[in-house]
C-alpha cells in the first residue's frame, strides 16, 4: 500500500511531462513550418531576380549585337556638319547658361569601329566613340587618365533628319559639375 501512492505520483509525472513533450513538438512544428513559409518566400524572390538579371543580359546582348552590326555611318551622315550648342543648364564656372558653341564634326567608320570627329578652327579637338541604334547616335568622350583637367561628354542624338540633326549633349567635369547643351548639326558639305 505504501508504494501505490509512489507509483501514482510517478505516473502523474509522467503524464505531465508527456502533455509537455507534446506541446514543445507541436511549438517545434509550428516555429518549422513558419521557417520553410519564410524560405518559400525567399526563393521565389530569388528566382525573380534571376528572372530579370537574365531578361536584362538577353536586353543588352540585343543591344550589343546591334551596334556591333553597324560598323559604318548611313550614307546620309557622311560629310561634315556644322554645329551650333547652346548651353541650357550648368553648375560648372566654366559654363554660362546661354553660352554659344560651334564646331564642325565628321562621322568617320574604320576597321575598329565608328566615331565623330570634332573640330574647331582647323584643328582636332576630340573624336567621340560612337554607338548608332536605330534612330539614335550615342557619343562619349572622357579625357585620358594623365589629363590635368578631367572631362566627360556625353552626346545624344535622336532627332535625325535629312540636313539638321538634334539632341543634346551632357558634360560632366571636375568636381562632378554638369552642364547640358542643345546641339544642333546642319550638313555643310557632301564628301
Amino acid at each position: 500500500m505504501k508504494k501505490l501512492p509512489i507509483l501514482l505520483v510517478l505516473i502523474c509525472v509522467c503524464i505531465s511531462c508527456d502533455g509537455k513533450k507534446k506541446l514543445e513538438l507541436e511549438n517545434r512544428e509550428k516555429a518549422i513550418i513558419l521557417r520553410e513559409e519564410e524560405f518559400e518566400k525567399k526563393e521565389a524572390d530569388y528566382k525573380a531576380l534571376l528572372l530579370m538579371r537574365d531578361s536584362i543580359s538577353a536586353l543588352k546582348d540585343t543591344i550589343s549585337n546591334t551596334t556591333e552590326v553597324i560598323k559604318e555611318w548611313p550614307e546620309a551622315l557622311h560629310g561634315l556638319w556644322n554645329s551650333k550648342m547652346l548651353c541650357r543648364e550648368s553648375n560648372c564656372s566654366q559654363y554660362v547658361i546661354g553660352d554659344q558653341r560651334n564646331e564642325s564634326w565628321e562621322f568617320i567608320s574604320d576597321s575598329t569601329g565608328i566615331y565623330t570627329n570634332v573640330i574647331n578652327n582647323k584643328k582636332l579637338v576630340r573624336v567621340f566613340k560612337a554607338k548608332y541604334i536605330a534612330d539614335k547616335i550615342m557619343l562619349e568622350f572622357s579625357s585620358d587618365t594623365i589629363s590635368k583637367n578631367k572631362l566627360k561628354i556625353n552626346v545624344v542624338l535622336d532627332d535625325i533628319k535629312d540636313n539638321v540633326i538634334k539632341g543634346s549633349q551632357t558634360i560632366t567635369g571636375q568636381d562632378n559639375c554638369t552642364a547640358r547643351f542643345s546641339v544642333e548639326l546642319t550638313l555643310a558639305s557632301k564628301k
